[in-house]
């Protein structure tokens, strides 16, 4: 058995996240170390290194999420909302949607090692919320 990644603990509730979506296959939450605010991360809820090799249900499920939290940050944010598919940092499939203005924004690095901001990502939270279909 593989070990749990930390998003799957995430998911089990044995790591806090500020949660914006929840359904039976997915999982979507706030980057702690935002590329900018409003950065999320979503998530399948089987655990998969790669996203190519998700069961075809669990790829539509998280694709068809994604754009409908992606439609939804566009429109509460007012902005472009960009996607990102690495699959290196964590062992876990998963999607980055990043809201920008600019290429610059869209690219840029955040600091991994600073200590996350809780209550800003928890005001962020609050506006990106929704509610499951």
């Amino acid at each position: 058995m593989t070990e749990d990644s930390i998003f799957t603990k995430i998911i089990k509730g044995e790591i806090p996240s500020h949660k914006i979506y929840e359904d039976d296959k997915t999982y979507a939450f706030l980057d702690i170390h935002p590329i900018q605010p409003g950065h999320v991360l979503v998530v399948p809820k089987i655990q998969v290194d790669n996203i190519w090799d998700l069961p075809d249900e669990d790829y539509h499920a998280l694709m068809d999420v994604t754009k409908h939290i992606a439609f939804a940050m566009q429109q509460k944010l007012e902005k472009r909302v960009g996607v990102q598919v690495i699959g290196i940092d964590v062992p876990h499939a998963h999607v980055h949607l990043v809201p920008f203005t600019d290429v610059k924004e869209f690219r840029a690095i955040p600091d991994d090692t600073a200590k996350p901001n809780n209550d800003e990502l928890a005001k962020v939270a609050e506006i990106l919320k929704m509610e499951e279909d």
